[in-house]
């Protein structure tokens, strides 16, 4: 490892820590946190001689890894669900967004051929920063999070076909132009291009046979990841070695990602299906939790790379013309993504979500750029300005969420467009969202004979429920009201089991404040936000993992060699222990400034955590040696 390359990933990870801090701070999200940075150290990373897009396409594995985690999280049956959003929604998506600029670019006096290639270019969106954004902001199950999603994933099918179409728009003057410059370019004319390794596993064989490779090695994947992932890393557990754990799992998307890329797909089309098959697989956990951080890190250098993309000489010699193409871009497709959400009667401020989110150009724009210039379709200078569309839309993207946040968002949470479903239901319990968490206390119920009225916000989580028999009404449970209508004025429990912090906080806030007679089960997503309800009125707070959590110490105690009744004792005295200091902490905490290193909450932590351990200790050991 040189000093070159330390003294380079001690920059990048530098810039990120000091900016995306910062950013969030502002409510400027972590993606133009690590955009900001990226413009900071341009000029340094150039200075260094650093291969900005070179680093950038290694960087773009945190795609990968970000597609095989959502694949982990969603059931093949959901995705079976979506599949007319996917293919016919994503269809006309990216049809009439290549359509629109080609126009746009033949009334600017290119080529057809060249209009083509910059539609197509342009058709594609960031998958990296809008999945990135909606999994922050808690939208991704949302209409227009679900929406977006679907259009991602037909945006990544899409790239297959565009790849084989690209050459075939070459001009002749260009491809002379191409092949000129590869005669010169480093490692041509050596020897070495011919000794290179080539992977291809496609080149050269007939669209039948092509078709034939492709589907083998998708039915390899499913395979793969549906018969043989169990006994690998049961096999390998028997080590023992956590390391060996992650790089086995590392191991098995990289495979996946470079069987894909053999192939001619996309690697990270290819390990989102992947994770989708392995979505019941019991060893999912921990496949997360260990690519998790990997993912993070690579996504976030990768956002760096796109800021400091950005050549502000050429952009400032052409400033007028680029800003103007990329808002015009950005007009465009926000424009035609409207008129998809309109067809599939996508309302209120989930279609503003759908057509901002997807309203910038996306990182393999960056390859197909260069694709269409190795090929002699879009001149080199054209080609240039392109790459400084597409860096400047992703750059602009964390601002058009801002925009839906603070702009669109609150006002149709006080007036949609798309009237909720009318509310017949006259139960007493009322059940604010209807996922893994509100799907099994709704079960419980109803089995117990007690009616519920569910409320979710989610158009298409609802229908499928509704296929399934289920009783269920389209709303927004924060809203005022809409809780009126769903009987809040007589309802004895409300059951908060909604995406989104905030939202929850406010949700109590908002009913403890004028229905104080309605008990109110939260659930909190870690100890934080126990603190943010208890703080805003809420008294029966469920954290998300706690339960679970302590579960799993009880079977640990369990194999140690303690009986069920005492590894049962063991575990009651600390639950009793850690409630105890929790409400001691809480009434100390100020939702206004919860990391104030001054205030009382920190100062009391500070004081008491020696003296709470030696007590919780001695409460476990005497309990331990109580015969």
């Amino acid at each position: 490892m040189t000093a070159e390359f330390m003294l380079i990933t001690f920059t990048l990870f530098l810039a990120g820590m000091i900016a995306v801090p910062l950013a969030s701070k502002f409510g400027l999200g972590s993606v133009l946190g690590y955009l900001i940075a990226g413009i900071a150290i341009g000029p340094i990373l150039q200075g260094f001689g650093v291969d900005i897009v070179a680093l950038q396409h290694f960087t773009e594995f945190g795609v990968v890894m970000m597609l095989f985690l959502i694949g982990l999280e969603m059931q093949p049956q959901v995705l079976w669900a979506m599949r007319a959003r996917i293919f016919v929604m994503g269809g006309l998506q990216v049809g009439l967004t290549t359509a629109a600029v080609m126009a746009v670019a033949m009334v600017f006096g290119l080529a057809w051929s060249i209009a083509l290639a910059i539609g197509l270019i342009f058709a594609l969106s960031s998958t990296a920063i809008v999945t990135q954004t909606l999994n922050e902001k808690g939208l991704m199950r949302s209409d227009g999070g679900q929406a977006s999603f679907s259009v991602l994933l037909f945006q990544d099918i899409a790239v297959i076909p565009m790849l084989a179409l690209i050459p075939l728009l070459a001009l002749p003057e260009l491809l002379g132009a191409a092949d000129h410059g590869d005669d010169h370019g480093a490692g041509h004319g050596d020897g070495h291009a011919e000794a290179a390794l080539n992977l291809n596993m496609v080149e050269g064989l007939s669209g039948w046979m092509t078709a034939l490779v492709t589907l083998v090695a998708i039915a390899a994947v499913i395979m793969a990841g549906r018969y043989l992932t169990g006994p690998i890393f049961r096999y390998v557990a028997k080590a023992r070695l956590r390391e060996l754990f992650v790089s086995t799992a590392l191991m098995l998307v990289v495979g996946i990602a470079l069987l894909m890329t053999m192939v001619g797909l996309s690697p990270a089309l290819g390990t989102f299906l992947a994770g989708v098959v392995m979505a019941n697989s019991e060893y999912r956990h921990e496949l997360e939790s260990d690519i998790a951080p990997f993912k993070g890190i690579f996504l976030g250098v990768f956002f760096i790379t796109v800021g400091a993309s950005i050549d502000f000489g050429l952009l400032s010699a052409n400033l007028p013309l680029i800003v103007g193409l990329t808002i015009g871009l950005i007009a465009l497709k926000c424009g035609v993504i409207l008129g998809v959400a309109r067809v599939f009667k996508i309302e209120s401020g989930d279609k503003w979500l759908f057509a901002l989110g997807l309203a910038q150009a996306g990182e393999f724009g960056f390859v197909l750029v260069s694709f269409t210039v190795a090929n002699g379709v879009v001149p080199s200078d054209v080609a240039d300005l392109l790459l400084l569309i597409v860096a400047l839309s992703m750059l602009l993207t964390p601002a058009l969420f801002i925009i839906y946040d603070r702009v669109i968002a609150p006002r149709y949470s006080r007036q949609q467009e798309r009237p909720a479903d009318d509310i017949t239901s006259d139960a007493k319990i009322i059940i604010a969202g209807h996922g893994r968490f509100g799907g099994i206390v709704n079960r419980a119920l109803q089995a117990a004979d007690y009616d519920t009225t569910v409320v979710d916000y989610s158009h298409e989580q609802l229908e499928m429920l509704r296929g399934f028999g289920l009783s269920v009404y389209y709303g927004d449970a924060t809203r005022p009201d809409l809780l009126h209508a769903a009987g809040i004025d007589d309802a004895k429990v409300l059951v908060v089991a909604i995406d989104g912090k905030e939202q929850v906080t406010e949700l109590v806030r908002h009913v403890r404040e004028h229905h104080p007679h309605v008990h109110i089960v939260a659930r909190a997503y870690d100890r934080w936000h126990v603190y943010d309800l208890w703080a805003v009125g809420c008294r029966d707070i469920i954290r998300e993992t706690y339960d679970s959590s302590v579960r799993a110490t009880r079977s640990v105690f369990e194999a140690l060699g303690y009986e069920r009744a005492k590894a049962t004792q063991l575990v009651d005295a600390f639950q009793h222990f850690d409630q105890t200091m929790m409400l001691e902490l809480a009434d100390k905490y100020d939702i206004d400034e919860p990391t104030n290193p001054d205030g009382a909450y920190a100062t009391l932590v500070r004081e008491n955590m020696p003296i709470w351990e030696k007590d919780l200790k001695a409460k476990i050991s005497k309990v331990r040696d109580d015969t």
